[in-house]
Order: C-alpha cells, then structure tokens, then sequence
C-alpha cells in the first residue's frame, strides 16, 4: 500500500510541531529551519493516507454529504468557515473511531465549547496540546493538521491497525524488443539483406568460416576416439588428384568497394523517405475535415471571445453605475433616518416638561418669598406706625399735663 511505504512516527510528528511553536510557555521558541514552514504539507499529505486506510470517504463524507478534502486542504487558507466545520467534523469522527462517544458539531455550536471538548479528548490519549486554543479557530494550519494527525494515529492503534515495511516485487529482467516499422531502415537490416545477396552470388565458393568449424568439429570428434590408427593408409597420388579437384572451390575474394552498399542504402532510405510523404499526404487528407473543424471552432472561440470583451467592457461600465447609485441611495437611507429618528425622539419634550416643572417650582418659591418679603414689610409699617402714635401720644402727654397745672 502506498501509504505504507513512509510515514512519520507520531512522536516525530509532535517533536515537529512542538520544535515549530516551541517547547513551552515560558521558553523560548526554538529557531525554525528552512523546511519548517513545510512541515504542515507533510504531515497534511500523512493525514489524507492516514484517513484513507480509516475509510473516512465511504464512513463520513458520503454520509454526510461532505467534499473529499484535498491533500493540502488544512494547511492553506481557502475558506476558513468551511474548513473550520471539516476540521470539527473530522475530528469528531476520529474521536468516535477510537471508541471514546462524542457528539457530531452542528453549524450552530460555540467553537470555543468544541475546541475546548477536543482539546480535552487529544490531552486524554497523552498527546500534548501546549497551544492556545484560538489557533485551532481558523480551521487551518499546523495545529489544525497536529490535532487530526494525533486523533487520526489514536484510531489507528483501536482497530488494531500497525505499519509494516513495504514490499518490493522481483522484477524480471526482459529483453527489450524493438518493434520493426515498415518506414523505418535499420543498419543490421541492410547488412543482412547484403550479405544474403553475396552469399547468392557467390555459391560457388566457399566459406573459409564453414571449413574451419567443420575441421574443428572433425578434430574434436577425432580426439574422442582412442588413437588406434597412428598411420595413414591414404594413397599419396589420389590424396594429389583430390587436392587438385578442390583447389578451384577453395578461392578466397575479398570484396573492398563499397558503392554498391551505399547505392543500396541511398535507395532505401529514398524508398523510405517516400513511404513517409505519402504517408503523411494520407494522414493529412484523411485529418482535413478535422483541421477544418477545428480552423472554424478557433475562429468561433476568437468571436466569442471579442463579444466577451465587449459584454465585459459594458458590464464594468454598468457596475460602476450601480456603485454611484447605491451610494447616493445609501445617503437618502441615512438623511431618512436621521429626519425619522429626530421626528419619533421625545428628548426634546421631556426636557421642555422638566423646564415647566422647574419653572413652576421657581415660580412657587418665588411667590413664597414675595409673600415672605410683603408680610415683613407690612409688619415693618405696623410698626412704625405704633411707633409714630406712640410718640405722638407722648407727646399730646405732657402739654395737657402742664395746661392742668
């Protein structure tokens, strides 16, 4: 299987995101590499494997009616409201598979309450989680892949599941054959055409190659047998008439111009370039139709790609138009708004009846007080006037005392 033949161990995966985002709180951060950035992509390519062997496809996404995410799904940002919902879906699917209950998220559901509730399941299997959980609000990145990556190892190890070294198949060594093509002149085959050639011409003589193999098979057939004969009981006169019989048969040419091999190869290889024009004159007739076809349907796509242009160019005009109006009908919303909230507010009102009570309450201590300020002074009066008769009275006294007198 594919997915067998590397994979991270899960603790090189959490030494990896741990060494990413550094070991602690209160540490500090561990210089990332140049590959660090990276990392997510392996691991995100692990995870898809890893979902594969668990039959993620046919268990959830069919079932739920989901898209099949792709192999760098959660370590780039696409749509993060999305890919929050697929990373909350899958975890919870993992965390079911590990035989621990959890309930499937609705769209609905507070993400703090299900990254809290996750976190708490990853931190149960042993796994370390020593990041803030907002990182996981995204729906993408490291933390996102370190999280299902652990869950996804977790559902592993329940169904019993383990990584064996891969298996190799023995390939057989084959000759490799190359196909002959009638348009196609090799060397060997004219070599051979021309030595059949010299061998029908030259069938009277013969060839020093075959008198040496078959001396040399005579030889060892001889060896083979004991030595019994050790000597020849062969006439002299007749071993001189048989030598003088094949003498002729045993001439030797040697051929040393080669124009005829390369009149020969030149004609072949015109034989062969005219196979291939009239080849190539059969194929185009036979695609003529079809390169009309397709002269008339790029002639068709340039049209419809002018109307395009021009469709596109009065689109742009229509859209700026909208924009202007859209602005102008946004500021008669607000001036109408403003006008119905100022003719619906009863500020104004209500403080013009808390200036009445005021007033009134003024107007009341002001009367007091004028009454206050009437009744001194009428007492004020009063008692001058007493004061006046009263001296008068003591003086009206005295005189009539003295008229008595």
């Amino acid at each position: 299987m594919a997915a067998a033949a590397a994979v991270m161990p899960p603790s090189g995966l959490e030494d990896g995101v741990s060494r990413a985002r550094g070991e602690g709180a209160g540490e500090a951060v561990v210089e990332r590499g140049p590959g660090a950035a990276y990392h997510m992509f392996v691991v995100m390519e692990d995870l898809v494997e890893k979902l594969k062997l668990l039959r993620y496809e046919e268990e959830l996404l069919r079932k739920s009616n989901l898209k099949p995410p792709s192999r760098h799904y959660f370590a780039l940002p696409t749509n993060p409201g999305e890919q929050f919902y697929m990373f909350c879906a899958l975890a919870a699917w993992l965390i079911n598979k590990t035989g621990h209950p959890f309930e499937q998220p609705q769209e609905y559901d507070d993400p703090n309450a299900t990254i809290s509730n996750i976190l708490s399941e990853l931190r149960s299997f042993g796994r370390t989680a020593d990041f803030p959980p907002s990182k996981l609000k995204s729906g993408y990145g490291e933390h996102v892949c370190y999280v299902l990556d652990c869950l996804a190892e977790e559902a592993l190890k329940y169904i019993g599941f383990t990584w064996k070294r891969p298996s190799y198949p023995v390939e057989e060594l084959e000759e490799e054959t190359v196909p002959e093509d009638d348009a196609e002149l090799t060397l060997s085959k004219v070599d051979e055409e021309f030595v059949e050639e010299e061998t029908d011409n030259e069938e009277n003589f013969i060839d020093l190659n075959v008198l040496k193999a078959q001396t040399y098979r005579l030889d060892t057939n001889e060896s083979a047998k004991q030595e019994d004969i050790l000597e020849s009981t062969t006439d002299a006169a007749e071993w001189s008439l048989e030598v003088e019989r094949v003498l002729p048969q045993l001439k030797v040419t040697i051929r040393t111009d080669n124009k005829g091999f390369l009149d020969k190869l030149h004609n072949e290889i015109s034989r062969t370039l005219e196979k291939i024009g009239s080849r190539e004159k059969y194929i185009n007739n036979q695609l003529e139709h079809l390169v009309q076809e397709y002269r008339g349907a790029q002639a068709q796509l340039s049209e419809a790609r002018e109307r395009y242009q021009e469709g596109n160019g009065g689109v742009t005009e229509r859209t700026r138009v909208l924009s202007e109006v859209t602005e102008e009908l946004e500021k008669v919303k607000q001036e109408m708004e403003e006008k119905g909230s100022s003719m619906t507010d009863g500020t104004p009102l209500v403080k013009i009846k808390q200036s009445l009570t005021k007033l009134k309450q003024e107007t009341v201590q002001m009367d007091i007080r004028i009454g206050v300020v009437e009744h001194t002074l009428l007492q004020s009066k009063l008692k001058e006037k007493c004061n006046m008769t009263r001296d008068m009275h003591a003086a009206v006294t005295p005189e009539s005392a003295i008229g008595f007198y």
